[in-house]
């Protein structure tokens, strides 16, 4: 380490020191944990700096700190660095629309495959729900925002990235080179899957998927089907506003869900009863590849007991973030506001749990590995032990009309 830079450090340790003394001094702060945490990080940084084995690289410690700080918020919290953020940026000027088709998030300290978009690179290259993504572009996504493993895999169609997969059940990473491009995201499927039984799945909520979905259950009505199952398995895309949209069809009343942060004013979304266009009965399929605005419509119908929801604990991801740049050119990418359930709990910190859990194996395909995502128009299988249980419901349910 150059003398100008030790110079800095302590500078910057001082600065701190005499922060959080002059606080105290002067009781400026009501809240004394706020001093007491910049004082034992202030004494760390001093003692790395002058006791670790070795000089440190401080800018590598400084942004390993900051990478760990965001990640204990939440999953979509996150830090990136001055180049990181200028290669955001840079992507999001030029309007960079290649990707590989996944979702993704951040779990185990990892980046971990949420959904896949049926007939995407991903899917082609084999991803799945529940992978880990150990290695993006070479580096290793243990201290990798979602923002920034969003970017590495992005880039112009045609483009490819590598990765490095650790499927679900395995300990070994298995490189993939994982071709990018412009993802269309697939319509609604609906058809008769049973007697009397429809069955919509919504692959994603991009704009316009609601009013597609208002089409398709005027239509499974007209045709005599007047039970439903809803299957939100696979969805993890698209705009909270759809989300509601899409709930408001089956609620004649009741709550939602909430929007609310410290700095984001508290907003309320209620049912609208002139919206409503299936009231009969309908089953909502939920696993945890069900994410962000999806999981608005299963806490809406399940809280509200307007339908089981069958399945596992949805992923945990609706919220809002804000991208918010620093003076050194880094950002910070921080959740700004939780998404509510009915009853209260926040969807990022919990999920959406069901009502009627089924749990699936692991092995669905005989090779360790999830299944991958049904192709569009493609029903799943009555053998499928989620929508198995969920006709089963069906056919004893004696509830009336909504």
């Amino acid at each position: 380490m150059s003398r100008l830079a030790k110079i800095t450090v302590v500078a910057l340790s001082l600065l701190v020191f005499s922060y959080v003394g002059l606080g105290y001094l002067l009781g400026k702060s009501e809240d004394d944990k706020t001093y007491r945490s910049l004082t034992v990080y202030g004494e760390v940084l001093q003692r790395v700096q002058e006791d670790y084995v070795d000089e440190p690289n401080l800018t590598l410690v400084t942004g390993g700190a900051l990478h760990g700080l965001l990640e204990s918020l939440d999953a979509y919290s996150g830090y990136l660095s001055p180049r990181e953020y200028t290669d955001y940026k840079d992507k999001q000027k030029n309007g960079t629309h290649g990707e590989i088709g996944a979702t993704v998030a951040k779990r185990f300290g990892y980046i971990v495959v949420v959904s896949v978009v049926p007939d995407s690179p991903a899917e082609k290259a084999g991803l799945r729900s529940g992978d880990i993504l150990e290695e993006i572009a070479g580096f290793n996504t243990r201290e990798m925002s979602v923002g920034q493993a969003n970017s590495l895999l992005s880039g112009n169609p045609g483009t490819t990235v590598k990765a490095a997969v650790v499927r679900r059940g395995k300990t070994e990473p298995q490189p993939l080179n994982i071709m990018r491009a412009a993802i269309v995201l697939p319509h609604l499927t609906a058809d008769k899957i049973d007697d009397g039984v429809g069955y919509v799945r919504i692959p994603a909520l991009q704009a316009g998927a609601a009013a597609e979905l208002r089409e398709k259950l005027q239509q499974l009505d007209r045709q005599g089907l007047h039970k439903l199952v809803l299957d939100l398995r696979d969805c993890a895309r698209g705009p909270v506003s759809e989300g509601v949209a899409a709930a408001q069809l089956f609620l004649p009343s009741g709550m939602i869900t909430v929007l609310n942060g410290q700095t984001v004013s508290r907003q309320e979304f209620d049912a609208a009863p002139d919206k409503v266009v299936w009231k009969a009965p309908v089953e909502v399929l939920v696993s945890p590849s069900t994410s962000g605005a999806a999981e608005i419509i299963a806490a809406a119908l399940g809280g509200n007991h307007r339908g089981d929801l069958v399945g596992q604990r949805t992923f945990g991801a609706a919220s809002e973030q804000k991208v918010i740049p620093l003076e050194d050119g880094a950002a910070l990418v921080l959740t700004v506001g939780y998404y509510y359930t009915p009853q209260n709990k926040a969807i990022l910190e919990e999920g959406v749990a069901p009502t009627v859990e089924v749990v699936t194996p692991l092995d669905l395909n005989g090779d360790g590995e999830a299944p991958a995502p049904l192709a569009v128009n493609q029903l799943p299988s009555k053998d499928d032990p989620v929508v198995r249980k969920a006709l089963e419901l069906l056919k004893s349910d004696t509830r009336k009309a909504a």
